[in-house]
């Protein structure tokens, strides 16, 4: 399998049931309706409910503008674009509340009974072996960065994702400025 690249711009947005802002789906497994995992980018225009999704476990970075205050009960959560991805369960309610203005969003949402993933913030140099097989994505937020694997290095464009799944003991070096790293497990 080779690798699958997806440039934000070239996916049209889906506006939101309740008027709060647009997602792009950059890629789900298996497939778009019945997925076990999917990547999403949302532009968040306004505060509002986050939508519930039963047995998933969701991952959210901020890529830009201010930030959100995540509201889940009597915890709350500030994040900004220089935050630590945040991973919570889908199914309890969550308010987003802008802190200044418009944001841009990273989401990772998996089926919590069919997988399990990771999300890291990376800046600068990464080397990485996978322990077992998985499916492996990087997003380049705001300028460019390379995944090196089996002597092949693949340049990922600003604003793209791209993914791939490899065995255990597969090696890779990934170098970035500002990028989303994330791993699932089947």
């Amino acid at each position: 399998m080779s690798w699958r690249l997806v440039q934000l711009d070239d996916v049209p947005p889906s506006p939101w049931r309740n008027g709060g802002g647009v997602t792009r789906e950059l890629a789900s497994w298996p497939g778009t309706g019945d997925w076990v995992w999917r990547m999403s980018v949302a532009e968040v225009a306004r505060s509002g409910p986050f939508s519930r999704f039963e047995g998933v476990q969701r991952w959210f970075a901020v890529l830009g503008g201010g930030g959100v205050r995540l509201s889940m009960g009597d915890q709350a959560h500030e994040l900004t674009g220089n935050s630590v991805p945040l991973c919570f369960d889908g199914a309890v309610p969550a308010y987003c509340q802008l802190l200044d203005g418009a944001t841009q969003d990273f989401n990772l949402m998996v089926r919590r009974d069919q997988a399990a993933a990771q999300m890291r913030r990376i800046s600068g140099s990464l080397c990485i072996v996978l322990n077992a097989p998985k499916t492996i994505a990087l997003y380049a937020i705001d300028s460019g960065a390379s995944v090196k694997f089996d002597q092949n290095i693949m340049a990922v464009p600003a604003h793209s994702l791209v993914w791939q799944a490899l065995p255990a003991g597969a090696a890779l070096q990934v170098s970035a400025a500002d990028a989303l790293w994330m791993d699932i497990e089947l």
